[in-house]
This record gives structure tokens, C-alpha cells and sequence, in this order.
């Protein structure tokens, strides 16, 4: 498959999420990993701001890029969060090269094992609801073509979550993340869970329960419940042989 081919099978991809069955989790984590993949990243972590203007960690495809996130937030201070309060791409930071601006950030970011990152704000028409943030475990230069990239995948997945539904049904958009974020700890919850009681890792625990939600058209959410409800057990979420 060619470059061009696999970007429009992920912008279909992205554009899928425009339905009326709409999963904002599933999207979320859909963004980060498709972003990893494009950008040649080792990992990715989303924030997003709750229903008060909170910034929140709503999607990460490893757990150091999650806690590498968490630690923004406690710490104020790191490029995905300056490219959230601007609007403006924080692109190609050298994290050898330590910030005035993020001393902390620098040093937790170098400790996890990355040496350069890149921040991409979730933006339309001025508001800005998040920011993307790919993390490197080498220098790495994001090209323009690259950046133009990274961006367009953070404009879908904004616009997919400023869509018609919500408007439609009286909902604020700040309402929809919120229902997102509680989301979000029942399927941490359902993560670990299912890591204890089948020993995988909790990546592949999410991977199994998100699997199972798009083979059976049901939200991730409703089946990360029915895990921590022991509903559904490890066994269940392994596709059929």
C-alpha cells in the first residue's frame, strides 16, 4: 500500500465516525492511533476540555504517553498545553534542548524515553477544545507536508465532534465530552480488570474490548460496563474460531 493509499484509508476512516451510532472514545483513541501510524510516532496522548474548561487525558496509545500527559496537567507546563491555550501547532520540539518554558515536561518526557514531540491543536473557528500530542523516542523533524497531515486528522476528528447530532438533540458539545470522560473510567476500570484476571497487558485489554464493540456494533463504552459488570469475560471478547 502507498502513502497516499494508506492516508485515504484513514481519512475514511476518520469521516466513518459521522454516523448517527456516534462512539466519541472510540474516536478519540481512533485519532491517536492513526496518528502514530501516519507520523512514523512511538506514541500519542489526547487532552480534551471537560463541560468546566478542565482539561482532561481522554485518549493515549501507551501508558507512558498517558502518564507523560497526566503530568502536564498536575504540573502546568509542556507544548500540548501551550498549543491548547494559543490555538497554534507546537511542532518539533527537541526535548535534548531544554525549554526554559517546560524544564519539568523536558525531564518526564526525557525519563519515559522520548526525545522529541510535537503538539497539534483540536480547533474549529477559534475554539479550541483540545490538543494532540505525538511523542518520539528519536529526533524527529515533522516535515510541513507532515504537520498539514497531523492537523487535518485533528480537523476531522473536531469537526466529528462539533456534528450535526449534537446540535440536533439540544446537546452542548462540552456535554458530549463530559459523557466521554465518564466514559473513559469505566473503560480504564474495564482495562484493568480484564489485565488481572487474564494477565495481558492493558493495551491488549483495551484491544480486545474495542474489537468486540465494532464487531458487534455496540459502543465501547456499554461493553467496558458489561466487563466490570463480569458480564463479559475475556473469553467472550476473543473473536469466534
Amino acid at each position: 500500500m502507498t502513502s497516499e493509499q494508506r492516508l485515504g484509508r484513514i481519512f475514511v476512516e476518520l469521516a466513518d465516525t459521522l454516523v448517527d451510532d456516534f462512539d466519541v472514545v472510540d474516536l478519540l483513541y481512533l485519532l491517536c492511533g492513526r496518528s502514530v501510524e501516519l507520523l512514523d510516532a512511538d506514541a500519542a496522548g489526547l487532552i480534551l476540555a471537560d463541560e468546566n474548561g478542565r482539561l482532561q487525558v481522554m485518549a493515549s496509545t501507551s501508558d507512558e504517553a498517558r502518564f507523560l500527559e497526566l503530568f502536564v496537567l498536575q504540573n502546568d507546563e509542556g507544548p500540548c498545553l501551550d498549543c491548547y491555550t494559543s490555538g497554534q501547532q507546537v511542532a518539533n520540539v527537541d526535548l535534548d534542548e531544554v525549554s526554559p518554558q517546560w524544564p519539568r515536561f523536558n525531564s518526564a518526557a526525557i525519563a519515559a524515553g522520548y526525545c522529541s514531540t510535537h503538539a497539534l491543536p483540536l480547533r474549529s473557528r477559534g475554539q479550541v477544545i483540545g490538543a494532540l500530542n505525538l511523542f518520539y523516542s528519536r529526533r524527529f523533524k515533522l516535515s510541513h507536508d507532515d504537520i498539514d497531515v497531523g492537523q487535518a486528522l485533528c480537523d476531522i476528528a473536531t469537526l466529528a465532534l462539533f456534528q450535526e447530532r449534537a446540535i440536533r438533540s439540544g446537546e452542548a458539545l462540552a456535554g458530549q465530552l463530559q459523557t466521554a470522560l465518564n466514559s473513559r473510567v469505566v473503560i480504564e476500570q474495564a482495562k484493568g480488570i480484564l489485565a488481572a484476571s487474564a494477565d495481558v497487558p492493558l493495551g491488549a485489554a483495551f484491544s480486545l474490548m474495542r474489537d468486540y464493540a465494532r464487531r458487534n456494533r455496540r459502543h465501547l463504552h456499554a461493553v467496558a460496563t458489561d466487563v466490570t459488570n463480569r458480564t463479559l469475560t475475556v473469553t467472550d471478547l476473543h473473536p469466534a474460531r
